[in-house]
């Protein structure tokens, strides 16, 4: 590994060559006292099983296990992770100030083939000694995972590189992020309005207006982040290329037939075969 630098290869080309994304090297997680991360670890969990759980309810859950906490440390942890609870009604929290708001535009809307619909998401990575933040850009007809990027901040940029990674390879007609300052900003919008790219934003709070992202989140951590345990940034990001891999090439969805996502990504794929989704209007 690269903690025993090469006397005479670069930096940048050790991490070519096994894969690494050259940033993430210099990269440490970001940290909190040993109590606290295994109570952010804790409340991760938590909001996968319940993420309708504001931090009254997650602290409540908390002193049940034994914790003696109180709320303003549980909001606080939250805040942290950009954990909300999620709400089947509509929410009229605004973004910052400054940032337009667009609306949502799958809702009842067919989603008949790839390309068509693009969404984002941020999600907190617990670590032994640590976290990061990751975020993912998947295609919501074949479930694809077309870019992802770590962090050891909530800063945006992270979030336009993996849209320029994404872009790089292929365009949706229309991109779906929820409300978040990462999303909002003028750089990211931006970027989306020049490639001629709609788009769509979550109303705060709404539980189902990104599930295909949310859904990921939950495989992802069930079957890898949490069995892991992972130590370092870059056994991190390591463990992630091969879980996106086998995400993307190896693991059958009920939804998709029973194919694996590259097969209903690659036009190639007889990517009609299956019936088309339709966002549901029941939460309207």
């Amino acid at each position: 590994m690269i903690e025993n630098q090469h006397p005479t290869i670069s930096i940048r080309r050790q991490c070519e060559l096994i894969g690494l994304n050259r940033s993430t090297f210099y990269t440490e997680p970001g940290g909190e006292t040993a109590l606290n991360l295994q109570l952010m670890r804790l409340i991760d969990e938590q909001y996968l099983r319940t993420p309708f759980y504001g931090y009254p309810k997650m602290t409540a859950e908390l002193r049940r296990q034994g914790y003696v906490i109180n709320r303003k440390r549980v909001a606080r942890l939250m805040q942290k992770m950009d954990l909300q609870a999620l709400f089947p009604r509509r929410n009229l929290t605004k973004a910052a100030a400054g940032h337009q708001i667009y609306p949502y535009l799958l809702r009842g809307l067919a989603i008949t083939h790839p390309d068509q619909v693009w969404s984002t998401d941020i999600t907190y990575i617990p670590m032994v000694n640590g976290f990061m933040y990751l975020v993912a850009i998947i295609d919501w007809y074949s479930r694809y995972v077309l870019a992802w990027q770590l962090s050891n901040t909530l800063d945006g940029s992270f979030c336009l590189d993996t849209l320029n990674q994404a872009l790089s390879q292929a365009q949706p007609e229309i991109f779906n992020t929820d409300q978040g300052s990462q999303f909002t900003a003028h750089n990211f919008t931006g970027r989306l309005a020049e490639a001629g790219i709609r788009i769509s934003m979550d109303g705060r709070g709404r539980a189902l207006d990104n599930i295909f992202v949310e859904r990921l989140w939950r495989s992802l951590k069930y079957e890898d982040i949490y069995l892991k345990h992972y130590e370092s940034v870059p056994a991190l990001e390591r463990g992630l290329q091969d879980y996106f891999y086998f995400y993307n090439h190896e693991r059958p969805h009920q939804s998709l037939g029973y194919r694996v996502p590259s097969e209903v990504y690659n036009p190639g794929c007889g990517i009609h075969q299956f019936s088309e989704l339709t966002i549901a209007n029941s939460w309207s």
